[in-house]
């Protein structure tokens, strides 16, 4: 029901960019990235006991992510079904 409401409100792009900017999109997906590397590195943290290799861990997974991430959109992207 929520997911329909949305879609029905937005229509195009011009519509969407009105109800939030892309920058505050950017600075969202920034924040996130951010609270699920700190998320990761302290699991880590817990799991080896090593704060060193926590931040090992985080550093990769940041990049890795934002990397998999930009791909799985861009496939996406190229899916017709639940497009109008």
């Amino acid at each position: 029901m929520i997911l329909e409401q949305t879609v029905d409100r937005k229509r195009n792009y011009r519509e969407d960019k009105l109800s939030e900017s892309p920058t505050r999109s950017i600075l969202k997906s920034v924040s996130w990235r951010v609270l699920g590397t700190i998320d990761t590195i302290i699991i880590s943290w817990v799991v080896t006991g090593e704060v060193s290799v926590a931040f090992s861990i985080g550093s990769i997974e940041l990049v890795t992510k934002m990397v998999l991430y930009f791909f799985h959109e861009r496939i996406w992207n190229t899916i017709k079904w639940g497009k109008r």
